[in-house]
């Protein structure tokens, strides 16, 4: 397992991947949509329940995304609004260029940045040709309804309301808040394909320009070095956002059925947080869950018959190509020995001064038949010179996300699942884990990967491809030849992709999991193998959390846990996962416990001298190796682990085997100097903070909503906590905020092949408008670790207590 290294830079760190949508810059646009001004018939009742959930149903599609889109937008309408002003490309207009945009559609930067980018998107005319494209390419029928009622109702939510009416303070009264396009809607939904691919690499493509000119000047470098390009790679695994999902089969549940835990771990803020919803047309769909703001669609969940979670896959989903540039001549480039031209793309941003003053920005974004140009790699500035990097990112063409997700929402079974995701092969940068009321689990990678085999890779990867893809996956090819392109597989959606008979997937009637780790260890009973490196590696060390699900899951079904029999049910794998309970403390606490004892004089070494550890020294001893909110010495411990990740060679001592891939690497080496000034260090920081080195964890980790604070329970990735929270480390007081973390939790059982019967969390509440009642309601039920029952069937709607029923242009 890793520990987290030193962080880089953001700009760095997120910087790894491509845009092929750059390369389409010549396809002809047309004029947006025109604005939706309201249903046409659409019957549409929205039902409210506990903590603001709605439960949408109408007559045909587009009512229910009518319902859908006036019901987000009245939730979060600035969120919303902040979105599509941004895919437009007019931050810097309203905002102006300097600031940093939200980081949940793009790693831009500064405004300006992301609006280059995204204007550039919109000169390559990729998403409107693809909103046009006939299915498979395009959207399905249902999804166009859908897509043309959500933006009907939010325009309608809109106009009610107007921005100066709107309650959130973040955007009352302002000009970027407006009525929306069908386009509008298509351009979100291409952000979100794109996001850990160019999205990821957006400063790096628009300040990419040719040697010679002023801009290009201060970016003058060597060659990349794949050392400094793998540390980068690495540390931005360590730090990315990630998710925990566990199906369980018949063999595993205590009756006979299914479980699922779909556990996100996803930001709090910002354009990816969750909405949820039940959407229902009689007789054609019901299906319940959350999706991405502005998705009109249940993108986790469950129906009548199955229940399924996503978890951010370890595939690349992008490459880079080295291109020969032309002697002489930096913007020609050789394939297969003759001269090609790489495309100009002319970009204007309207950009607001400081005096008001609305002037323009212009700049010329150069691609090559790869993808874009750019310099700026993971983790490294990459040349433009004798040579050039161009980046690809197959999602550039996928606006098929959509079609996935009302798929699945649609599906019967497991099979069915698996079918949906082959056929329609949208999903971008994810896994899909999923179980049904036949008691069956499936594990799937069928998502959106590059058309890169091992052989191709070894045929055609450059010295620094050669060192970088075996340990990270990421293909560096060889663009001066023609034929190191991505290749194409006849049961692929679109040229490019691996075919969905490449990638891997797994059926058990016991379990599957998976925690963001590659897919050889969905089972350990039936490990997976054979599928390409650029999917993800074997036999190498699982993450801390990935051994947590692994072994929590082992236990339970042994009733080898503290929990009573045998087995999961919907109520033990709640407790599975409110348990808190840490894989690195089972590990090397007792270690750690050792370690402080034998301090002379009970002081650890630091870099200010030494510490007395005894009140740290009696809370290890006493802690449980949980991360509750009353958990005392867990905050000391988890400042420890964040810096062993800079110990060289890693803590432990015992290393990872290969052969014993759960239970390797564990216990702390705790005679090395390093490890002991880690440990001080940590005591240190948290004296200087003012926090008791045996305070509870929920005086220090928090949130603070509408002025009270309050305490959240889970840990970092790094801990080996499945109930994951990545909080702001303030010096001064803790852990004072949460960036991304558990968000949408759902479990879901299936008892006795009958059901479902479900409990949810959405842990910082359906509205980002801090003057709603329910922007910060289910924080606090997180806080104290409970659930909100899932309410799916008429009946337990109509008996929620705070039921309230909103009729839309004449009801059904």
């Amino acid at each position: 397992m890793a520990f987290p290294r030193a962080p880089l830079p953001a700009r760095l760190t997120t910087v790894v991947v491509g845009l092929l949508a750059l390369a389409l810059a010549a396809l002809p646009t047309t004029a947006p949509a025109a604005v939706d001004q309201g249903p046409r018939d659409t019957g549409v009742v929205i039902r409210y329940t506990e903590y603001g959930i709605p439960h949408i149903e109408a007559s045909d599609y587009r009512g229910l995304g009518f319902g859908y889109g006036y019901a987000a937008a009245r939730d979060n309408i600035c969120a919303l609004a902040e979105t599509y002003m941004t895919v437009r490309g007019d931050r810097s207009r309203h905002l102006g260029p300097e600031a940093a945009p939200d980081s949940g559609l793009s790693a831009a930067s500064s405004n300006l940045n992301s609006d280059l980018y995204f204007r550039g998107i919109e000169a390559s005319g990729v998403v409107r040709r693809l909103a046009r494209s006939a299915p498979p390419l395009g959207p399905e029928p249902e999804v166009m309804s859908m897509v043309r009622g959500y933006v009907a109702g939010y325009n309608r939510q809109l106009r009610e309301t107007g921005a100066d009416g709107i309650g959130d303070p973040a955007c009352r009264g302002a000009a970027w808040v407006r009525p929306i396009t069908e386009l509008d809607v298509y351009r979100h939904v291409h952000a979100i394909a794109t996001i850990s691919g160019s999205g990821s690499a957006v400063d790096g493509i628009v300040e990419a320009q040719p040697p010679g000119t002023s801009a290009a000047a201060r970016d003058t470098v060597g060659a990349p070095s794949a050392a400094r390009m793998v540390r980068a790679l690495r540390a931005r695994n360590d730090q990315g956002l990630g998710s925990n999902a566990i199906g369980v089969g018949a063999r595993g549940a205590t009756r006979s059925g299914s479980v699922l835990l779909g556990n996100p771990h996803y930001p709090w803020q910002g354009a990816r947080r969750f909405w949820q919803s039940q959407l229902t047309i009689p007789g054609r769909l019901n299906v319940t869950g959350a999706s991405l703001l502005g998705l009109p669609v249940v993108a986790i969940g469950h129906n009548e018959k199955v229940a399924w979670s996503h978890t951010v896959s370890t595939a690349a989903t992008f490459g880079l190509h080295e291109v020969r540039t032309v002697p002489g001549d930096p913007t020609s480039y050789l394939v297969d020995g003759r001269p090609e031209r790489m495309h100009a793309t002319e970009v204007s941003v309207p950009v607001r001064e400081a005096d008001g003053i609305t002037a323009t920005v212009r700049r010329t974004l150069w691609s090559t038949r790869y993808g874009p140009v750019v310099t700026a790699g993971p983790g490294v500035p990459l040349p433009w010179g004798a040579s050039a990097y161009s980046l690809g990112d197959p999602n550039a063409q996928n606006l098929r996300l959509l079609n996935s997700w009302l798929g699945l929402d649609r599906a019967k079974d497991t099979d069915d699942v698996r079918a949906t995701l082959a056929r329609t092969q949208g999903l971008p940068w994810v896994n899909t884990v999923a179980t049904d009321r036949r008691g069956r689990a499936l594990y799937a990678d069928l998502q959106v990967v590059p058309h890169v085999t091992d052989e191709h890779a070894q045929r055609c990867s450059t010295a620094l491809g050669r060192q970088v893809f075996p340990v990270s996956g990421i293909p560096i090819l060889d663009g001066s030849r023609g034929d190191c392109a991505w290749g194409a597989d006849p049961d692929a959606v679109q040229p490019g992709l691996l075919g969905p008979s490449a990638l891997p997937a797994l059926g058990r009637d016991d379990y599957v999991a998976n925690a963001n780790n590659s897919p050889w260890l969905t089972n350990p009973r039936a490990p997976l193998a054979g599928y390409p490196r650029v999917v993800g590696d074997t036999g190498t060390a699982r993450s801390a959390r990935t051994q947590e699900a692994i072994t929590a899951t082992e236990r339970r079904l042994s009733g080898t846990d503290t929990l009573p029999g045998r087995g999961f049910s919907l109520r033990t794998m709640q407790r599975t996962l409110f348990g808190d309970h840490s894989r690195v403390a089972e590990l090397i606490a007792a270690d750690t416990v050792r370690m402080c004892r034998e301090f002379p004089d009970g002081r650890a070494p630091s870099a200010g001298g030494s510490v007395d550890m005894a009140d740290g020294c009696a809370a290890l001893a006493r802690w449980d190796g949980t991360y509750g909110v009353d958990s005392e010495g867990s905050l000391l411990f988890a400042r420890f682990v964040a810096r062993l990740g800079a110990v060289p060679g890693g803590p432990w001592r015992v290393p990872f085997d290969p052969a014993d891939p759960v239970d390797t690497p564990r216990g702390l080496d705790y005679e090395r100097p390093e490890v002991q000034k880690a440990f001080g260090d940590a005591a240190a920081e948290l004296r200087t903070a003012g926090i008791p080195l045996d305070g509870p964890l929920g005086d220090h980790q928090y949130v603070t909503r509408g002025g009270a604070r309050i305490p959240v329970p889970g840990a970092p990735h790094a801990l080996g906590v499945l109930n994951v929270v990545t909080p702001v480390w303030d010096p001064k007081a803790g852990n004072t905020e949460v960036v991304h973390g558990s968000s949408f939790i759902q479990v879901v059982e299936f008892p006795g092949g009958r059901g479902p019967r479900a409990a949810t969390l959405l842990t910082y509440g359906q509205s980002s408008d801090p003057t709603s009642p329910h922007h910060a309601d289910q924080t606090r039920l997180f806080s104290a670790g409970r659930w909100v029952r899932d309410r799916f069937t008429d009946a337990e709607i109509a008996a929620s207590p705070a039921l309230r029923t909103l009729v839309l242009d004449g009801g059904r």
